[in-house]
């Protein structure tokens, strides 16, 4: 059985850095040909897709957020990690990892991936 679980700091300071962890457990990053995203949803509002990173390495941001993250993976670790420079009171939010068999740019229907993390609570403030 296949689990996603995030993991991070719950409270952020406005400017600061923030990064999350998904950790992939009951099978290998390294055996098939997958993609990891990231999913928010801030509260009172519709999920909102982050981005993804491929088997290869290779990356695929939001265009509203791609000036200020990251997504790199581990897969000796089989973990995959989301990092957001700079965050706002506006970056609080639910955020969910995910991993998916295909290349789903903007997607943010939990049905289309193959599996998906419970979420962390992430709170901007000073």
């Amino acid at each position: 059985q296949v689990q996603l679980q995030e993991s991070g700091p719950g409270l952020v300071k406005p400017w600061q850095t923030l990064s999350l962890t998904c950790t992939v457990s009951g099978a290998s990053m390294s055996a098939g040909l997958y993609y990891w995203g990231w999913i928010r949803q801030p509260p009172g509002k519709d999920l909102e897709w982050m981005g993804v990173v491929s088997y290869s390495g290779s990356t695929y941001y939001s265009p509203s957020l791609k000036s200020r993250m990251s997504i790199f993976r581990d897969l000796p670790k089989n973990q995959f990690t989301l990092q957001l420079l700079s965050v706002a009171p506006e970056d609080t939010a639910l955020y969910y990892c995910a991993e998916a068999k295909r290349l789903m740019l903007g997607a943010t229907e939990k049905t289309l991936y193959d599996y998906w993390g419970q979420g962390t609570q992430v709170i901007v403030s000073s």
